[in-house]
């Protein structure tokens, strides 16, 4: 019979699948995109850091994203968020350069820092900054940690606490978040471990899991927006073959 039109006429072929696809590609966006961002809520703690003593590594007014860590974890190189009474009631940000045990000693003729007779590159330094300004040898209490900022010059760090009982070194657990990226201003991206310290006992730390929180987020965001993006996108492409088929069946009619 003319005129007479199946159930699924009119539709097109595979579109209920489709359909269950675009819906299930956005329940699964929502959850990585949700999950990454509670996750990366629990694993790491924004900061912002006030002066310019970690330069050019971290600026002035930099925001940071910081994992929350033990003091235990810390290795050479690592750049840590600490609290210490003797240095002020404020978190301060700044590079371990050595741990319990190690002699530090600064500076040999090219104006390099060794620890435990190794001596160090240090590439992230101001440029053309020697390791310090001011000679000096001491060795790490155990527990403890020696912290230097990158700008060696306008930091105010272990080597102002030399004649300290600590010798200038905080305790491990004075330590709450390691450094893993800067968040702001944008291209600062992911804080490398410094080769320097490779070889010394221990090694340096593993890399956060920051790179997998932010590939879950954007997998997540890209999930949801072409799962929503399906239901419009099908919409058009079948009125503008609706409106073929109406301008084909008008010729046929006037022919």
């Amino acid at each position: 019979m003319s005129g007479a039109r199946g159930v699924g006429d009119g539709k097109p072929p595979g579109g209920k699948p489709g359909s269950v696809l675009s819906g299930l590609a956005v329940a699964i966006g929502c959850v990585l995109f949700l999950g990454g961002f509670a996750w990366g809520a629990v694993l790491y703690k924004p900061y912002t850091v006030p002066t310019d003593s970690m330069a050019p590594t971290i600026g002035k007014g930099d925001r940071v994203l910081a994992q929350r860590i033990d003091g235990g974890e810390v290795r050479r190189g690592d750049v840590v968020v600490f609290q210490d009474e003797i240095w002020g009631a404020l978190p301060m940000v700044k590079r371990v350069v050595g741990v319990g045990g190690d002699k530090v000693v600064c500076c040999d003729k090219q104006g390099r820092l060794s620890v435990d007779g190794k001596v160090l590159e240090e590439p992230y330094l101001q440029a053309h900054e020697p390791a310090s300004m001011t000679q000096f040898s001491t060795t790490v209490p155990k527990g403890r940690l020696f912290l230097m900022g990158d700008h060696r010059s306008d930091s105010l760090d272990s080597r102002v606490h030399l004649t300290d009982s600590s010798h200038g070194a905080v305790p491990r657990g004075a330590v709450t978040a390691r450094v893993d990226a800067t968040a702001w201003p944008l291209g600062g991206g992911i804080m490398e471990r410094p080769a320097a310290f490779e070889a010394l006992p221990g090694g340096v730390s593993r890399p956060g899991p920051l790179r997998l929180v932010l590939t879950a987020v954007v997998t997540g965001a890209v999930l949801i927006l072409a799962g929503a993006a399906y239901g419009p996108l099908t919409r058009r492409r079948r009125g503008g073959r609706g409106r073929r088929d109406e301008a084909k069946e008008k010729v046929a009619a006037r022919g």
